[in-house]
C-alpha cells in the first residue's frame, strides 16, 4: 500500500470489511464517529478511494444505487498500521499492547475468551512450523 488511508477512510473500509456490498446511504448511516456527514460528501471521499483502489463499486441488476465493496483486505491495511503502532508507541512490544488493551473497560469475558483462543492457535501454529523446520 502506496499511502495509509485517513482516519475517515479507515472508518468506511471498516463499515465494508464488517458488511458488503453496502450503498453510499448505508455507509453512511453505519459511520461510528457520530458526525453529520453530506451524503455527498460520503460519496466523494469512497470515490476517492475508488482511485486509490481502495474500494470498487458494482452498478446493481436493478435499483439505481451503485453498490460499494472493499478492494483491499482488511490484513493488507491493518497489519502495516498495527506493524507501525507496535514499533512506535510501545517499544515494539506486543505485549504492551495487549496490557494497553485489557487496562480498558471494554473488555467482556466473551472477548477474553476469543483472546485466548486466539493466544491458543497462535502457540500451537509456532510450535508445528519450529517442529517442520
Amino acid at each position: 500500500m502506496k499511502k495509509k488511508p485517513s482516519d475517515f477512510e479507515l472508518q468506511i473500509l471498516g463499515v465494508l470489511w464488517e458488511s458488503s456490498p453496502l450503498t453510499v446511504r448505508e455507509v453512511r448511516s453505519a459511520l461510528t464517529d457520530e458526525k453529520e456527514r453530506a451524503y455527498t460528501s460520503v460519496l466523494s471521499v469512497m470515490q476517492v478511494m475508488e482511485k486509490k483502489g481502495l474500494l470498487r463499486r458494482e452498478k446493481p441488476e436493478s435499483g439505481n444505487a451503485d453498490l460499494w465493496f472493499p478492494a483491499v483486505e482488511r490484513s493488507a491495511v491493518t497489519k502495516p498500521l498495527m506493524h507501525g503502532l507496535v514499533r512506535q508507541l510501545f517499544g515494539g512490544r506486543p505485549s504492551a499492547v495487549m496490557q494497553q488493551l485489557l487496562d480498558g473497560d471494554h473488555v467482556d469475558a466473551a472477548e477474553l475468551a476469543e483472546i485466548r483462543k486466539l493466544l491458543k492457535d497462535y502457540e500451537s501454529d509456532v510450535t508445528r512450523k519450529a517442529d517442520d523446520v
